[in-house]
């Protein structure tokens, strides 16, 4: 009986110490063809990698100067030409142009505030492209005493540190149930 008891032992060791290679690793079994996409892009796939935390720290402090009300430090962010693209507006402004634009733009808005949730910087691999992702939720008194909010996706791109590109996505959410 001891001898069986040893010898099962022996086969139990010898078959779990049997570790059979990996035909596939789980980034190849990943791994989709180009071809298999069931869209297509204007322009070849960038090869998207984490970018710079300068970066992101330019576009959080445009931001926050911006909820600050402080257009002057907010338009020094920019390049001397932006092209700006809004909910129902897009225009390519010369940087001169930015400060009037927000400060027209702050009479909508008493108690602004912003609620930061996200960011991420991405860079292109061959290194050309340069973008920060901001998400956040904007909640405001407007000038008639009305609470309000909105969720915002800002898409900004950066050249020379500099804002070069500023895209807004907006998510307005329905009316309260009465």
């Amino acid at each position: 009986m001891k001898n069986l008891i040893i010898c099962l032992g022996v086969v139990l060791c010898a078959t779990a110490c049997n570790n059979k290679p990996a035909t596939e690793t789980p980034a190849a079994a990943s791994a989709v063809a180009e071809g298999d996409y069931p869209y297509t892009l204007k322009e070849p796939y960038k090869k998207w990698q984490t970018g710079s935390e300068q970066n992101t720290l330019i576009v959080l402090k445009m931001l926050k100067a911006w909820e600050t009300k402080n257009a002057e430090e907010s338009a020094s962010y920019f390049a001397d030409t932006v092209d700006m693209t809004l909910d129902l507006f897009q225009e390519k402004m010369p940087k001169d142009s930015i400060v009037s634009f927000l400060k027209t733009g702050y009479l909508n808005y008493n108690n602004l505030k912003v609620t930061m949730q996200d960011w991420e910087s991405v860079v292109s691999e061959d290194k050309k492209d340069e973008w920060v992702t901001v998400w956040y939720k904007q909640s405001w008194v407007n000038a008639k005493g009305v609470a309000d909010s909105i969720n915002c996706i800002n898409d900004v791109k950066i050249e020379n540190s500099k804002i070069v590109k500023f895209d807004e996505y907006l998510q307005h959410f329905p009316a309260a149930k009465k």
